[in-house]
């Protein structure tokens, strides 16, 4: 039977980048996830925010256009409100050449990484797999996703809010439009949060999500119906992608680590509660989850794990939290075209430019506090 230090189940960005940063300390790292490769059910935009693009290595040529312009539009798509910074604010990214990118790196630092692999359950660090044999494993990272297994299966949080959405992605003509952000608030289509279209000049993502309970129609129907008269959206030049899948919005579990493993990811619920934007959160995550799990693994002292709290981290999210719920709470047309109408004002338009082009949308996690000395 194989022996491994750490078994990260799920190979996305931030199981790929966990194991990355823990190959490279020497410790002995398998990677396994159920996709035949990482270029399958991707479920993200793939939008990179400023702050995130300032602070992390990412493939520069994996990167579209900068994005400046974000406009906002009442249900009656009438009359938007433009925001505009003097700075790119988003970039989207290629995910499936990420995701390579990120595999490749993790692979040269030491990590193995097998797909076509699914996780079946752990228990006293014995990790029984289907597509391979069982390992053996002193720790387990679930980067498995929304609704992780790993999470249950070690008695950590689970997520229990989500928005369920889904995306249209395809090819554009290059030059013909400025690239934008449109973001449309109307609870007829995306209740308790936006439809959108962002178009870099080279693809557009076209989506919507929401409270699922809420979409009486249907995921996929209600964006078919949005997509088609979406602000913003150009004609596809090439192959239409469908992307999907749940993301919760509760903000950072409380217990996030125990003994035998912890989280990272939509796993963790990593995912800023008000924007729902999670590729920042999961890098950052990732990077003090790392640490953590190396501190712990040197030592042997479970008070190590105690610096892995979702508690501490919840409590500077208060205000997206509330935030969300009164998001949440904007459920008819009319009451949308008045929440648009304030954001006209030159505070509501301050408000709107703080979340949508400011550093707070999770907050830093410095993971030089870890060390094995503590």
């Amino acid at each position: 039977m194989q022996k491994v230090d750490v078994l990260v189940v799920g190979a996305g960005l931030a199981g790929l980048r966990t194991a990355r940063l823990l190959a490279r300390q020497d410790l002995d790292v398998l990677v396994v996830d159920r996709r035949r490769t990482p270029a399958a059910g991707i479920r993200t935009t793939g939008i990179f925010v400023r702050r995130t693009l300032d602070d992390f290595d990412l493939p520069e040529h994996l990167l579209g256009p900068g994005v400046r312009d974000v406009l906002l539009y009442p249900p009656s798509r009438r009359a938007p409100v433009r925001l505009t910074s003097d700075r790119d604010e988003y970039r989207v990214a290629e995910m499936a050449a990420v995701y390579e990118h990120e595999r490749r790196a993790a692979e040269s630092e030491g990590a193995c990484v097998l797909l076509g692999v699914r996780y079946v359950g752990a228990s006293r660090g014995l990790v029984r797999l289907e597509g391979a044999e069982a390992v053996r494993a002193r720790f387990v990272v679930g980067a498995d996703g929304a609704r992780s297994r790993v999470a249950r299966d070690l008695g950590l949080d689970v997520n229990r809010r989500f928005l369920v959405g889904a995306e249209l992605v395809h090819p554009v003509a290059q030059g013909t439009a400025a690239p934008a952000f449109h973001c449309v608030l109307d609870p007829r289509v995306a209740p308790g949060y936006l439809g959108w279209v962002i178009d870099d000049g080279r693809h557009a993502h076209v989506g919507v999500a929401g409270y699922p309970e809420a979409m009486r129609a249907g995921v996929r129907h209600l964006l078919d119906a949005f997509a088609a008269d979406a602000p913003g959206r150009a004609a596809p030049i090439g192959p239409v992608e469908r992307r999907g899948g749940p993301i919760p919005v509760g903000g950072v579990l409380r217990r996030l680590a125990c003994p035998a493993g912890l989280l990272v990811g939509d796993a963790a619920g990593a995912v800023s509660p008000l924007t729902a934007g999670g590729l920042d959160p999961c890098l950052r995550l990732s990077e003090l989850a790392a640490a953590v799990t190396v501190a712990y693994l040197r030592t042997g002292d479970q008070r190590v794990l105690r610096r892995y709290d979702g508690e501490a981290l919840r409590r500077r999210f208060r205000g997206r939290l509330a935030l969300r719920r009164a998001f949440a709470g904007i459920r008819s047309p009319l009451a949308a075209e008045a929440a648009v109408q304030v954001l006209r004002s030159r505070a509501g338009r301050a408000v709107a430019a703080r979340i949508l082009f400011g550093d707070g949308s999770f907050p830093a996690v410095d993971a030089h506090l870890v060390d094995a000395g503590r």
